[in-house]
C-alpha cells in the first residue's frame, strides 16, 4: 500500500520534469525563431539599402544619360544648320570635317567643337545603342561579374557642344568666327582699291545764263591703292583671341586738269605716288555669349590702331612759301602717304543670328583718333605748323547674310556705311571740310582648298562718291 503513493509521487515529479523540460526547449526555440528572425530583418534591411543606392545610382546615370542626350542633340542641330549652310567644313580656323574636340570634363567652357561635328555626334550615338543592343560585347570587355549583370562600358565621350558662332564668308574687316584655344591662323591678304573724283570750278561771272565770263577748271583725281600684308590670329581662350595686321602700302594718285581760257587744249598731269609700312593694328575680341540656332550671338572687340606707316604731314607738300595763303605751286603733296598719321581706338559689337538655312550678321562700331600737333613739309624743307589737328570720329555700321551653295563654297552679301564727322584744326572746323558718307555694297565668296585652308574673296562697289569705287580683297587664312 506504501508503494502507490510512493509510485504517484514519482510519477507526478516525472511529469513535472518532463513538463518544465518541454517548456525550457519552447523558450529556446522561441528564442532562437526570435534571433533567426532579428537576423533576417537585418539581412532585408541590408539589402534594402543596397536596393536604394544601386537606385540611386542609376537615377544619377539617368540623369548622366539625359544631359548627354541634350548635348547631343543640340550638337546634331548644330551640324546639320552647318551642312545645310555650307560651311560644316573647315573654316579660316581650321576645324577639321566632322571631328570635334572633346573635353575630358565636359563642361560648358570647353567647348571648341568645329562646324559639322554632327558626324561625330551621329557616330557616338550610333556605337552607344550598339553597346546597349549588344550586352555580350560588355562581357567580353570585362564587364561581367559573378551574380551581377553584364556592366555596359562607354564607347567613347560625346562630343562638346558648339559654342562658337557660325563661319561665313567674310566681307567685312572684323570676322564673326573666333579662333579655338592654342590655335593660330596666319592670313595673307591682298586689297586693290580705285578711286575717281571728279570737280569743276568755275571762276568769273555770268551775263545771261548761257555765257560766262572767267576761268573754268576741269579736273579729275584718280587713286589707286595696293594693300598687302598679314595678320595673325591667336585663340588665349575658346572665347577670346589676338590679332596682329602688318599692311605694306603702295599708292598712286593722278590730278588730271584742263583750264579752259589759258590758251592751252593739253591736259595738266601730276602724278604721285609712295610705298612703304602702312598702320599696324592690334585687335581683342570676346565672345560674350553662348548663342545657338536661332539664338544671336554677340562678340565684342576693341581695335587700336598705331601710327605707324607714313604720314601724311610728313611728305613733302607742292608749296614753295605757304601752303595756307598766296600758294606758291599746286599744293599737291609729292609722294604718296602710306598711314593716317594718328593713333585711333576703336570699339565695336559683332552680331550673328543663324536660321536655317542663312546667317545674318553685322557689326557696330566707333573710331577715334588722338590729335596732335602737326606741320606741313615744304618743298624747301621748311615746316609750316598748322597747329592741333584732330581728324573727325566715325560711326560706323554694317550688315549681310551669308549662304551655303554645297560643302565647300559659301557666298555673303552685305552693306558698309561709315559716317566720317568734320575734321578740326586749332579747335575749328576746317573751311571747306563736310561731313562724309561712305557705302559701300559688298559680295564675298569662300571656298574650302584643304582642312587647313580656306580662300577667300570679295568685291565691293562704292554707292556715294566719297567711297572707293572698286575695292577687290583677297585673303589666304591658313591654321596652324
Amino acid at each position: 500500500m506504501r508503494s502507490m503513493p510512493l509510485r504517484r509521487a514519482s510519477a507526478i515529479s516525472s511529469a513535472a520534469l518532463l513538463l518544465f523540460g518541454t517548456e525550457a526547449h519552447a523558450q529556446s526555440l522561441e528564442t532562437q525563431a526570435a534571433n533567426a528572425t532579428q537576423a533576417d530583418i537585418k539581412a532585408l534591411r541590408a539589402e534594402l539599402d543596397q536596393r536604394i543606392k544601386e537606385l540611386d545610382a542609376l537615377k544619377r546615370k539617368l540623369a548622366d544619360e539625359e544631359a548627354n542626350f541634350d548635348r547631343l542633340s543640340r550638337e546634331i542641330e548644330t551640324g546639320k544648320l552647318e551642312n545645310e549652310r555650307g560651311a560644316g567644313s573647315p573654316d579660316v580656323n581650321g576645324q577639321p570635317v566632322g571631328s570635334a574636340t572633346v573635353s575630358t570634363s565636359g563642361g560648358p567652357s570647353n567647348a571648341t567643337v568645329s562646324t559639322g561635328g554632327a558626324t561625330a555626334a551621329a557616330q557616338a550615338v550610333a556605337a552607344d545603342q550598339v553597346a546597349q543592343n549588344n550586352p555580350d560585347n560588355g562581357a567580353q570587355n570585362g564587364g561581367q561579374n559573378s551574380g551581377q549583370p553584364n556592366a555596359q562600358q562607354p564607347v567613347g565621350e560625346a562630343p562638346v557642344p558648339d559654342t562658337r558662332p557660325p563661319s561665313v564668308a567674310p566681307i567685312f574687316e572684323q570676322p564673326g568666327v573666333l579662333t579655338p584655344k592654342g590655335t593660330l591662323v596666319v592670313e595673307p591678304y591682298f586689297q586693290f582699291q580705285y578711286s575717281s573724283e571728279d570737280q569743276l570750278s568755275l571762276v568769273g561771272y555770268t551775263i545771261i545764263p548761257a555765257l560766262l565770263i572767267g576761268l573754268i577748271n576741269v579736273s579729275e583725281v584718280r587713286t589707286t591703292t595696293l594693300t598687302g600684308g598679314v595678320a595673325f590670329r591667336y585663340g588665349l581662350t575658346n572665347r577670346l583671341e589676338f590679332e596682329v595686321r602688318v599692311p605694306y602700302v603702295y599708292q598712286t594718285n593722278d590730278a588730271v586738269s584742263r583750264q579752259v581760257f589759258t590758251g592751252t587744249a593739253e591736259n595738266s598731269v601730276i602724278s604721285s605716288n609712295g610705298n612703304g609700312i602702312g598702320d599696324v593694328e592690334m585687335t581683342m575680341r570676346y565672345q560674350l555669349n553662348q548663342g545657338g540656332p536661332d539664338k544671336m550671338y554677340y562678340v565684342g572687340w576693341l581695335r587700336f590702331k598705331t601710327a605707324t606707316g607714313k604720314s601724311p604731314f610728313d611728305v613733302v607738300t607742292d608749296c614753295v612759301t605757304t601752303c595756307i595763303a598766296n600758294t606758291t605751286g599746286t599744293g599737291l603733296p609729292l609722294q604718296q602717304p602710306t598711314g593716317s598719321g594718328f593713333y585711333a581706338i576703336q570699339p565695336g559689337l559683332t552680331w550673328l543670328f543663324p536660321t536655317d538655312p542663312v546667317v545674318f550678321f553685322g557689326n557696330f562700331s566707333y573710331l577715334h583718333s588722338f590729335g596732335a600737333n602737326e606741320s606741313l613739309t615744304l618743298l624747301n624743307g621748311v615746316k609750316e605748323p598748322l597747329g592741333k589737328v584732330q581728324p573727325g570720329d566715325v560711326y560706323g555700321f554694317n550688315i549681310g547674310m551669308g549662304l551655303s551653295l554645297n560643302e565647300k563654297a559659301s557666298v555673303s552679301l552685305g552693306y558698309d556705311q561709315s559716317i566720317v564727322m568734320t575734321t578740326t584744326q586749332n579747335g575749328a572746323t576746317v573751311p571747306g571740310t563736310t561731313r562724309l558718307i561712305l557705302g559701300t555694297l559688298l559680295l564675298g565668296y569662300s571656298y574650302r582648298l584643304s582642312p587647313k585652308t580656306t580662300i577667300n574673296f570679295s568685291i565691293g562697289a562704292g554707292l556715294t562718291r566719297d567711297t572707293p569705287d572698286l575695292t577687290l580683297t583677297l585673303r589666304l587664312p591658313m591654321s596652324f
